[in-house]
């Protein structure tokens, strides 16, 4: 197998003196991309594979004080979906087929507000970037431009439940996840997207085929999720709860996540008929991807704050209702950043960033748009309605944003 994971200290208590009290770990080596080191650490968790063993680092957003933690997941093969004697079982869950995954880092908690908000912040850098015609887009820079939603002039919707720096951002749609992605992505100039549904699945999963990643006992759920039965109501600050096998907090419930898959009932039935015309050989995750042709509905994972115990399941599939969830927003178009009500105040997302990183042309399409009703929103809302802007997130940016901000820092004193 092209990468083998180590789990020494990948468990309980032992992962949390790794993760969250070691300091943020670097990994650093030569010209070595962060998180992968050229030989097995001391201590902690590893995947080792052909370019070196990945191991779990903590960044900051370039020129800002949030910070994210990425945990290594290995290669292997898995089967998708529930098998049909599962309890709370839905249809759409299969049948189930088995997906070959490449090694990835995903996110170890699900992204909070401390990290979203200094996206939504890009607005304003954008509209004075733009006034003062600086880093214009051009047609050498255009694959790069991004688009931030304005200010959040409705506090009280996405913060209702508050707004600390690691409470999970929520009320987000896949348009705005994606464009969070790419964002982060022409910063540190390493390639973040959502995960795939079998890449959520089979990092949910880490290793097991029960209902959830502890086992089939949902009187176990309190332990490691925020549900329906717990959660009075409310969203909660990431990592409170016991992680998966493999690290990763929240996966059940607190909210919901977004991937990049549109959703349909059959779609399990229609990759069985493809693997199965392939020599009945594992589908690589990537052809496995079903990308959306439509608006809605597209798929979102792990439950939340607001669902019982069968939608918190590693297999369960929650379908989007984008008309249902902008109910509230007086706008038109209504905004393609953000929802305004119902379950839309339950979903947020997670980032993974792949081993294998694709040709910079071949990115755009886990970053874009893929129906013209979205792109058609964005324009109307950036360029009649003056909400939202476009900028571009490259290297020549954060150095322009560094200026900027280091100018704007002598001006006020460094205060």
């Amino acid at each position: 197998m092209a990468s083998e994971v180590h789990l020494r200290l990948f468990l309980g208590a032992a992962l949390l003196l790794v993760l969250n009290f070691g300091g943020p770990i670097r990994a650093m080596s030569g010209d070595l991309p962060r998180g992968i080191v050229s030989a097995p650490p001391n201590s902690g968790p590893y995947v080792r594979t052909p370019q070196g063993c990945m191991v779990p680092y903590q960044a900051k957003i370039p020129t800002t004080d949030a910070e994210f933690t990425m945990v290594p997941v290995p290669g292997g093969r898995f089967k998708l979906g529930s098998p049909a004697t599962e309890s709370g079982r839905g249809t759409e869950e299969g049948p189930q087929v088995e997906i070959e995954i490449k090694p990835f880092w995903i996110g170890a908690y699900e992204v909070g507000w401390g990290e979203f908000n200094e996206y939504t912040q890009m607005g304003s850098v954008f509209r004075h970037f733009k006034q003062q015609k600086i880093l214009p887009i051009t047609e050498q820079n255009k694959i790069d431009v991004v688009t931030a939603p304005s200010s959040v002039y409705e506090p009280k919707i996405p913060y209702q439940f508050g707004n600390e720096a690691r409470r999970p951002a929520i009320t987000i749609s896949q348009y705005s996840a994606k464009q969070y992605t790419k964002w982060l992505s022409g910063l540190t100039q390493e390639f973040y997207r959502l995960p795939s549904e079998a890449e959520w699945e089979y990092a949910c999963r880490a290793g097991t085929s029960t209902a959830y990643s502890f086992g089939d006992d949902p009187r176990q759920l309190g332990e490691y999720a925020w549900y329906q039965a717990n959660s009075e109501e409310s969203t909660h600050l990431v990592g409170q709860k016991k992680p998966n096998p493999w690290g990763l907090y929240d996966m059940h419930g607190n909210v919901a996540e977004w991937v990049l898959d549109g959703f349909a009932a059959d779609a399990y039935e229609e990759l069985a008929r493809q693997k199965n015309s392939a020599d009945n050989q594992p589908m690589p995750a990537r052809e496995a991807i079903r990308w959306g042709t439509k608006l809605f509905p597209r798929v979102i994972r792990g439950g939340s704050w607001d669902d019982s115990v069968s939608r918190v399941r590693s297999a369960a599939r929650i379908p989007s209702q984008d008309d249902e969830w902008k109910l509230h927003d007086p706008d038109f178009p209504q905004s393609p950043w953000w929802f305004t009500n119902g379950y839309g105040l339950a979903v947020g997302f997670r980032i993974v960033r792949p081993l294998d990183t694709p040709e910079r042309s071949q990115r755009e399409r886990y970053w874009q748009p893929e129906v013209d009703s979205i792109r058609s929103d964005v324009d109307e809302r950036i360029d009649n309605e003056g909400r939202g802007q476009r900028g571009v997130s490259n290297a020549q940016f954060l150095d322009e944003l560094r200026n900027w901000k280091q100018s704007k820092a002598q001006r006020s004193g460094g205060k």
